[in-house]
């Protein structure tokens, strides 16, 4: 087995990283990597139900899909990753608690009850410490999860709370649980200490070789990050098609009812309803914006050629651009 600690906290060459080994590598591998504050989609998930897309805009959190299934997931830098890569044996695929038992015979040596349940879940008291979930492909198994060291709760808690908008959708909603961080349990050790246990544990435990990046790996992980983990087209288009409602009343403008189907993450159909002013039927927009992505910078190009203020007085176009992707 090779051991791998990435060297960068960026959510999405990280990702990268765990595709490249899983398609480019032979060996099994042992991953550590954390990320700096970002959301982390499961494969089948609408990414507009499970964030708070104006907290994560305002804080420049960005939300990046995974290869795997399974539910969101917040990341800052007191969370720790593992992914665990193998090839499968004639046995076929492990149990969830086959996969993790590293981790786990990690987390007992320093004195932690931490026991497996529910679909994907590890535990301590009750309360969720790590999440799981595996990709697989072509005999080869990727299991990774996440180790709640510090994680700033208040942060996760406002990144994924959605919208109170009616969603109509066959995305996967995310199951939320009670949550607790390891450092309860373990006072005075710190994020640095932890990691380093926790790699030196596993190192000697799978008798794992250090493997260190290449500068030809590097490149081909920045390759698969600039193309997919890194696009618009992968995080936020290949949501699955929904329909939503949203209810919004503005000071000194009025209230709105915008309704809007979402294909490949671009408008498919668009109406407004309300009690504002306009001289010009809404009915003309939804022509204009269909095919347009929901997405900010898309939005304001294809309006700021439309004479705005006809069809709602006193409504700044940005305004409304927050309407329909916060």
């Amino acid at each position: 087995m090779l051991y791998i600690e990435s060297e960068t906290f960026d959510p999405a060459f990280n990702l990268a990283l765990e595709q490249y080994l899983f398609d480019r590598f032979e060996d099994d591998i042992f991953m550590l990597w954390r990320n700096s504050d970002a959301v982390i989609l499961g494969l089948h998930q609408n990414a507009a139900e499970e964030v708070n897309g104006a907290y994560l805009k305002q804080a420049g959190i960005p939300v990046v899909r995974r290869l795997s299934g399974g539910g969101a997931v917040f990341h800052d830098l007191g969370n720790l990753n593992f992914s665990i890569i193998k090839n499968l044996t004639d046995e076929g695929v492990p149990d969830f608690a086959v996969s993790v038992q590293p981790i786990m015979d990690a987390l007992r040596s320093l004195g932690i009850s931490a026991v497996t349940g529910g679909r994907n879940d590890v535990t301590v008291d009750g309360k969720k410490i790590s999440g799981n979930a595996r990709y697989l492909r072509g005999g080869r198994l990727q299991h990774h999860g996440t180790i709640m060291f510090d994680v700033d709760f208040s942060r996760m808690s406002k990144a994924l709370c959605p919208p109170e908008d009616k969603f109509t959708s066959k995305g996967i909603r995310s199951v939320r649980a009670r949550v607790t961080n390891l450092r309860e349990y373990l006072p005075g050790m710190t994020m640095p200490e932890f990691v380093t246990y926790i790699r030196e544990h596993v190192v000697k435990d799978q008798d794992a070789t250090v493997y260190r990046l290449t500068a030809e790996d590097r490149v081909a992980v920045e390759d698969i990050r600039d193309n997919r983990y890194d696009t618009w087209a992968w995080n936020r288009g290949q949501s699955p098609r929904y329909n939503v409602e949203k209810r919004r009343h503005i000071g000194g403008v009025g209230a709105f009812t915008v309704r809007m189907r979402i294909a490949d993450g671009a408008i498919e159909d668009f109406s407004v309803s309300g009690d504002y002013f306009g001289n010009r039927p809404a009915s003309e927009l939804a022509l204009i914006l269909k095919g347009v992505k929901l997405d900010g910078r898309a939005l304001e190009e294809k309006l700021s050629c439309v004479a705005f203020e006809e069809y709602f007085e006193r409504l700044d176009v940005h305004e409304f651009i927050s309407i329909l992707i916060d």
